[in-house]
């Protein structure tokens, strides 16, 4: 177990007045040694905690003075003081292992860890769950989840996961939700493996076996070119129009029986079979948004109320804990760089996307020209990087971007490149933020993926 180590002090705050400084190790809390995050903030949460921290190997007693709840002012470097758990499946489907070596070594971590989920959204295959963990996430509290499911049918669950234990492993997630916990799924989708008549029992068990399962997300499968598994292969149009007609089907059952359409198709799914999304009640809460599930129809939302002049809103974005200040960012929840404020030339405003950006931001795009009373151009990045069907804006590398601007010879007033490429400053690919904007001959703003963050960088 390692020491979790101070990154950050608000000055002002409790943590401050006490004198803990930025590189203090913790060792204890109340004389309880922490193993996550969720345990530690439960123990600051006290009145006047007693901290043990460790700073150029000598141990300090501190005591920090505040009123029970108030916040303590600390930033950690880690969640998981003890051992993240990792995934001891080998699903042929796993993206892990169709990326490319050489790439920053967190991206080839699985992980399997509930805590992960409860914080970040992460999804769980439960195969490694206890008795234990159950416990702790009852008493605690410790939701919303997110399970992935992938398949009811105990031996295709198992042969998708290759883990004979995928096929068991279920029965955790009916008693988390029989322990009052919510929890949201998730199903891979992959043509000739899990979908079509295996769906339809999928959805169909769902409603019977686990009615209490909050929402259950439906994303078609991520190939790269690196993928070396044989059995693989994307979505036809004509497949995805078909799976996406079951699961039409299973809302409309779900909603009959429990209130509740349950189940939804990611957006990408819909753009493969050439099918628009549907209106905003079908994603009902947009519980997994940031899972790909609704993002489009919640962005033509947006832009509708903006130009009706009535105040934006978006989706709350999935993960409780997101906010917990202690917690450091982690995964795609990490912060994400937004480029400061240049002044744009006087040429069209080009907005850099996947090729699945463009099919969504082409049919608006004279909405955002009005709105904005600029031009703008849409800039389709095909990502070579990764190949396959990797068409998402989130997945575009920086260095895909820069081969992309410098073949660019067209007018340009500035560059547009949406949050979810970046993980703080970084491309997925490690090519720093700067290393694009030194390559343009125009400036480069970083902009949220939504309707307002858009026109904000546009105008």
């Amino acid at each position: 177990m390692s020491l979790p180590t101070v990154l950050e002090v608000l000055p002002g705050t409790p943590a401050h007045r006490a004198g803990i400084v930025a590189g203090d190790e913790l060792v204890s809390v109340n004389g309880v040694v922490p193993n996550d995050v969720i345990e530690y903030q439960q123990l600051v949460d006290d009145v006047d905690p007693v901290f043990l921290v460790q700073r150029e190997g000598t141990a300090l007693p501190v005591t920090i003075v505040k009123p029970e709840g108030a916040p303590i002012g600390l930033r950690l470097g880690s969640s998981i003081f003890d051992r993240v758990q990792t995934c001891d499946n080998h699903c042929e489907f796993c993206f892990i292992y169709q990326l490319p070596p050489g790439l920053r070594k967190s991206l080839y971590l699985k992980d399997d860890d509930y805590r992960l989920s409860f914080l970040y959204g992460n999804f769980t295959t439960l195969t490694r769950f206890t008795e234990l963990d159950l416990s702790r996430v009852i008493d605690e509290r410790l939701g919303p989840l997110y399970v992935s499911i992938h398949a009811t049918d105990p031996d295709v669950r198992a042969e998708m996961l290759r883990n004979r234990r995928g096929a068991t492993s279920l029965r955790w997630l009916e008693a988390l939700l029989e322990g009052g916990i919510t929890v949201h799924g998730q199903v891979v989708l992959c043509p000739g493996i899990n979908n079509g008549a295996i769906l339809e029992r999928t959805l169909a068990e769902v409603i019977t076996r686990f009615p209490r399962l909050e929402t259950l997300g439906i994303v078609p499968l991520g190939l790269s070119r690196y993928n070396t598994e044989p059995n693989l292969r994307v979505h036809t149009p004509r497949e995805a129009a078909d799976d996406l007609e079951i699961v039409h089907f299973w809302q409309g059952r779900a909603l009959d029986a429990l209130g509740r359409r349950v189940f939804q198709a990611s957006d990408e799914l819909y753009v493969q079979a050439g099918i628009a999304v549907p209106p905003a009640d079908h994603y009902e809460a947009f519980a997994q948004h940031e899972n790909g599930i609704g993002m489009v129809r919640a962005f033509y939302d947006e832009l509708d109320r903006l130009e009706g002049g009535t105040r934006s809103t978006m989706p709350i974005v999935t993960g409780e804990w997101r906010s917990v200040p202690a917690a450091p960012a982690e995964g795609y929840r990490a912060t994400r760089h937004l480029q400061g404020d240049p002044t744009p030339g006087e040429g069209p405003i080009v907005v850099l996307t996947g090729t699945y950006g463009v099919s969504v931001l082409g049919p608006v795009k004279e909405r955002l020209e009005r709105l904005t009373e600029r031009r703008i151009r849409l800039m389709e990045v095909p990502n070579d990087f990764f190949g396959g069907n990797t068409a998402v804006a989130g997945l575009m590398v920086g260095r895909d971007i820069i081969t992309r601007i410098a073949a660019d010879t067209e007018p340009v007033g500035a560059y547009v490149i949406p949050d979810v490429a970046l993980s703080g400053d970084m491309f997925i690919d490690d090519t720093p933020l700067s290393d694009v904007t030194d390559s343009a001959r125009a400036p480069v703003v970083v902009a949220p993926a939504t309707a307002s963050g858009l026109l904000g960088a546009i105008r």
